[in-house]
Formats: C-alpha cells, sequence, structure tokens
C-alpha cells in the first residue's frame, strides 16, 4: 500500500488540475545513481495491465509490480524547507541514501 498525506494530495490535485487531463501519479523505482535506486513521480493517464493502483486522500496513485516491491508501505509527503520544496518519500524499505540525495539502498 502506497499513502499520501493531506499536504501531498493537495499538491497533486493542484498539479492535475493545472494540467487538465490524467487519472493520478504514477510511483517508480529506476536504477540509478551511486547507490543503485532512485524515486520517480510522473502523471498517470493510464494504467498497465501489471500496475496496482491506490487510493489516498483523493488521490490515484499507480505502480507497476517491480516498482511495489520496493515502495509498497511508503508514505508521500510534499514538504517547504525554505527556497526548497518537493515531494519526500517515508520508505520503510529504505535502508540507506548516497551522500547527494538521490539515490538510495534496500535494507537487506
Amino acid at each position: 500500500m502506497i499513502t499520501i498525506t493531506d499536504e501531498g494530495a493537495e499538491r497533486v490535485n493542484h498539479f492535475l488540475e493545472n494540467r487538465e487531463s490524467g487519472i493520478g501519479i504514477r510511483v517508480k523505482i529506476t536504477t540509478t545513481g551511486c547507490s543503485g535506486y532512485a524515486y520517480g513521480i510522473e502523471f498517470a493517464d493510464e494504467t498497465n495491465d501489471d500496475d496496482t493502483v491506490f487510493e489516498s486522500n483523493g488521490v490515484t496513485i499507480v505502480v507497476d509490480s517491480k516498482s511495489l516491491l520496493m515502495v509498497d508501505g511508503t508514505e508521500l509527503d510534499y514538504q517547504t524547507e525554505g527556497i526548497n520544496s518537493g515531494f519526500s518519500f517515508n520508505n520503510p524499505l529504505e535502508g540507506s541514501t548516497c551522500g547527494c540525495g538521490e539515490s538510495f539502498t534496500m535494507k537487506e
């Protein structure tokens, strides 16, 4: 299961309203960076056969089967710190992150 906070849902809904299309967001994991894996978020316009769909705080969250193995139990949030803002992932399966914060490893 993947959930999203009130702040995250508000931000996603704002983006979807401005875009004027889409069913929600797609959360995915890619292999990259010095630690191995990176989170990705993009608009979801449709679902695929291997997708799992979650609803949280009025937001549809789509995840492919491979990514779900690495993000199950994750909570998405939208945070603002100073002049920086963006989505953060509270993933109980995450081991450690690299120094630049762009990639992560899985717990063993």
